[in-house]
């Protein structure tokens, strides 16, 4: 997350907040009684993220995992391509060569 979005965010909540003790005194709570519930109220909003937040860690569901396999997927299904279309590009007696060399480094290992 980019500064500019964390400052965004911190000004989100506060503006929220705002409007949350506006709302709560429109409901008929008094200042005090409106700034306890805007706090309760953003609180619980954050422990809700928290826990989404902690919910996609422990999955391994976090936007940086989730583009690493996608580009190791997509990584190899280049690679595979690339290598089919050389090993189709080569005659029939340089493909069985090199299938035989495989083999035979295989059964080295």
């Amino acid at each position: 997350m980019t500064r500019a979005k964390v400052l965004q965010l911190g000004l989100g909540l506060f503006v929220l907040g705002a409007f949350g003790y506006w709302g709560f005194q429109l409901l008929g709570f008094k200042d005090f009684s409106a700034g306890i519930a805007s706090e309760a109220v953003l609180i619980s909003l954050v422990f809700i993220w928290l826990g989404t937040y902690l919910f996609r860690v422990v999955r391994g569901k976090m936007t940086f995992m989730e583009q690493r396999k996608r580009y190791i997927r997509e990584f190899e299904d280049l690679t595979t391509s690339k290598l089919q279309e050389r090993f189709e590009a080569m005659s029939e007696e340089e493909q069985i060569k090199l299938l035989q060399e495989i083999e035979i480094e295989k059964n080295a290992s």
